[in-house]
């Protein structure tokens, strides 16, 4: 009888749920018969893989913050190495989630193969982490073109597939169905707020957001704001901020990318979210905030010279950034005001976002991450 082919996938963030539900389901289109096994949350699930540990509570930001969970972590390494060896896996696909995926692999020391999806920012910094994947990854898998070559440079097997969020980003509904929807008002601009994915993150940088909304209001009386909410993080976060400004606020689950649609132009917490953002092609500043003690701690160890991953791939700031100490309410305001206001920057920044969004690859990332791993494990 042949054996049944096994795989484990381990991701830990909101984002990485994602991208690792929409590679599992490539995945099986590609080998119906494979399980799939792993560490996930809701988009993992629905994709047919197995889930033995949900994420929910693991997300963490910061030194502190990972101290805190630090048990957790322990506990749960320890449930995967057994897993490992009750279950026999073929091999594991480690999707972003670096702190913990690289101290994972290093205790699996290479018993079966590991490929990493979603590589560890380490041409951004703490780049020490690279002789970590080089001794216990067998296969990087890329989402940029510069990440190939980083890792090749290293002597590394490394193939870039393009970004996955190239067919994952798409507004859900009509623009009549979100305005009837959330009650907007088709005579009023829309602006967006999107204060991240994690609760810790949301506490600091959406009061940071409303601030700023609460300026753009007094210089554009006739603006009106929706918050793009993480289906993981409790409606009353949201809810406990916005109640202190009076504002026209709404509030829109699960529906980022029409949230972006929607706007005249967007706020949007540093990470995944700006690459969405480019590729729906609206305006946008982004904006980034870490408590003080995370961001002289992690500051220094960033060497490179932007934080947003859009301007990063543009190899130039096209997006203005405001973080930590620059990152305040009248300077984010402004720009954003002047995107409202000049019809001119917004189109050229539109123009720059086409660049970026052309940068990310062609549609199907996922279905060439997936046949690539299949082929390497099972070659």
């Amino acid at each position: 009888m042949a054996k049944i082919k096994k795989i484990f996938i381990i991701c830990g963030e909101p984002s990485g749920d994602l991208l690792a539900g929409n590679l599992t389901e490539a995945i099986k289109k590609l080998y119906p018969s494979i399980e799939i096994s792993g560490v996930g949350g809701n988009c993992l699930a629905k994709s047919g893989c197995r889930i033995f540990y949900n994420i929910k509570e693991l997300s963490v930001m910061g030194f502190f913050d990972v101290l805190k969970k630090l048990p957790k972590f322990l506990k749960l390494k320890k449930l995967i190495l057994e897993k490992i060896n009750t279950d026999k896996p073929d091999a594991i696909i480690f999707v972003d989630f670096s702190g913990f995926n690289l101290r994972l692999a290093g205790a699996i020391n290479k018993r079966i193969p590991a490929i990493y999806y979603v590589s560890p920012q380490v041409w951004a910094s703490r780049k020490g982490r690279v002789n970590c994947i080089k001794k216990f990854i067998a296969m990087m898998v890329v989402l940029f073109k510069f990440e190939e070559e980083f890792y090749k440079q290293q002597g590394m097997r490394s193939f870039c597939v393009g970004h996955p969020l190239v067919d994952l980003v798409k507004p859900v509904l009509g623009k009549q169905e979100f305005l009837d929807n959330y009650r907007i008002s088709p005579s009023k601009k829309i602006i967006a707020l999107l204060p991240g994915s994690r609760k810790q993150e949301i506490k600091l940088i959406l009061p940071l957001m409303l601030k700023s909304a609460r300026l753009i209001n007094k210089t554009i009386p006739q603006t009106q704001f929706i918050i793009a909410k993480s289906p993981n993080v409790d409606t009353q976060i949201y809810q406990n901020e916005c109640k202190k400004f009076d504002l026209d606020l709404k509030i829109a689950e699960g529906l980022t990318s029409d949230c972006l649609n929607m706007a005249e132009a967007s706020m949007v917490c540093s990470g995944s979210a700006t690459l969405e953002a480019a590729i729906i092609g609206k305006p946008f500043v982004i904006v980034y905030k870490t408590n003080l003690f995370n961001y002289l701690l992690y500051r220094p160890q960033i060497k490179i010279p932007y934080i947003g991953i859009v301007n990063i791939v543009a190899g130039k700031k096209i997006i203005p950034e405001f973080i930590q100490f620059g990152a305040s309410p009248e300077r984010i305001a402004e720009s954003v005001i002047n995107l409202i206001q000049n019809p001119g920057q917004a189109s050229q920044m539109k123009e720059n976002l086409e660049t970026v969004k052309a940068g990310l690859g062609q549609p199907g990332a996922a279905e060439r991450a997936a046949k690539l791993i299949l082929d390497f494990i099972y070659p």
